[in-house]
């Protein structure tokens, strides 16, 4: 029986709905880079091969998430933090639907990281 938490595992979805998101972009990203004319390519093909490589990180947190692994916490934690102000970025630009999803995620995750269950599985009695 595995001692990972619900809050573990909903932190863990979170982190996968994420890094999906993030690698489904930067493909998209490349594939549009390929078959279209974009205005920068440089450019175009950092951001794709940023996002593939942002979301296999991001996924690969996840995983280290359900494997209950302590080193996933931080790289999760640091994730939430940094969506945030994204976020609020998009909500002001009048992306509300975007900016409201990713903060939603973002405090579900944080508040899922953060909890005495989830603390519990990863360090047990060294608290």
């Amino acid at each position: 029986m595995s001692n990972r938490p619900m809050t573990l595992a909903v932190a863990a979805a979170v982190m996968a709905v994420e890094g999906a998101t993030a690698l489904l972009l930067g493909g998209y990203v490349g594939v549009e880079t390929v078959i279209g004319q974009p205005s920068d390519l440089t450019t175009s093909i950092a951001v794709a091969v940023s996002g593939i490589i942002i979301g296999a990180a991001l996924l690969w947190v996840g995983w280290g998430m359900i494997l209950t692994e302590r080193w996933a916490r931080s790289p999760g934690v640091l994730t939430q933090i940094f969506a945030t102000p994204i976020s609020i970025t998009l909500i002001q630009s009048d992306q509300l639907v975007i900016g409201i999803s990713l903060i939603t995620l973002a405090v579900i995750g944080l508040v899922t990281l953060l909890s005495p269950p989830t603390t519990h599985a990863l360090y047990g009695d060294q608290e």
